[in-house]
């Protein structure tokens, strides 16, 4: 097989939560590139039909559908309809996340619970109901998208957001001992941790911290509408066939700064 052939998703199906804008558009503009039928999926479902239709322009199938991933039933529909529309799912991208500043000593209950809640619990629920598909068809990806924030602390001044980190934190670990359980169907489970890109949700934090953000960034840059492209494609496709549990850091190496 040819390094190109590699990294071809044509004839895949790709779910990606949170992909009606910021990372999750990207990565599944990267999918639909690569030549995978994609399904966006969000609370905000307005803006999945909108991206939908944008990737189709690619010469793929794509369709939005509404989902809380906190919500078993409407991840239940969205896994039914993946499978009814496409008739099966290749590729799980869990992308939806959800933050909230403030310190620990004040952190509202409901806040840590709502944080958790999306970036912890989502994330099983979507792994949960994709892989009985994967496990039955004895094949598949899952992606799930953690943070730079979720391997170390963060100075209170710069990022005050405990919930958060907790929570990708979580991920990591539910990433890696779902690849150690879920090796023997043939399912690879691995994790990007984004450094900092210029999304909705981060805005507010990297004008507060821009100085911070490129102190401690050896490449001196944010992240770019193209920068995760690559290594989701690289993790989605048999190009990674060997490589599971692990994290793939997109930090421009903030990571590697001691």
């Amino acid at each position: 097989m040819s390094v190109m052939n590699l990294f071809n998703l044509r004839g895949k199906t790709a779910i990606v939560t949170g992909g009606g804008r910021g990372l999750g558009a990207q990565i599944a503009k990267g999918f639909a590139e690569a030549g995978a039928n994609v399904v966006l999926c969000s609370r905000k479902v307005e803006a999945c039909e909108e991206m939908s239709k944008e990737l189709e322009t690619l010469g793929i199938r794509s369709i939005g559908l509404a989902c809380d991933v906190t919500n078993p039933e409407d991840v239940k529909h969205v896994v039914l309809e993946t499978v009814k529309q496409f008739g099966t799912i290749d590729i799980l991208v869990n992308n939806s996340g959800a933050s909230w500043g403030a310190p620990a000593v004040e952190m509202p209950y409901e806040a840590w619970q709502k944080v958790m809640d999306v970036n912890v619990n989502g994330t099983f629920l979507m792994s949960q109901a994709v892989g009985k598909v994967m496990i039955e068809q004895k094949f598949g990806k899952i992606i799930n998208i953690s943070s730079v924030a979720g391997v170390s602390g963060t100075h209170p001044d710069f990022m005050d957001t405990v919930g958060y980190n907790t929570s990708k934190g979580a991920v990591i670990t539910l990433t890696k001992d779902l690849a150690a359980k879920w090796g023997k169907y043939n399912i690879n489970v691995n994790a990007i941790a984004p450094g900092f890109f210029p999304t909705k949700m981060s805005s507010a934090l990297i004008e507060h911290g821009m100085e911070y953000i490129m102190n401690a960034t050896p490449l001196q840059r944010l992240g770019s509408d193209k920068d995760l492209k690559g290594v989701a494609l690289f993790l989605a496709s048999k190009a990674s066939d060997y490589v599971t549990g692990d994290v793939v850091m997109v930090d421009g190496g903030m990571s590697a700064v001691i």
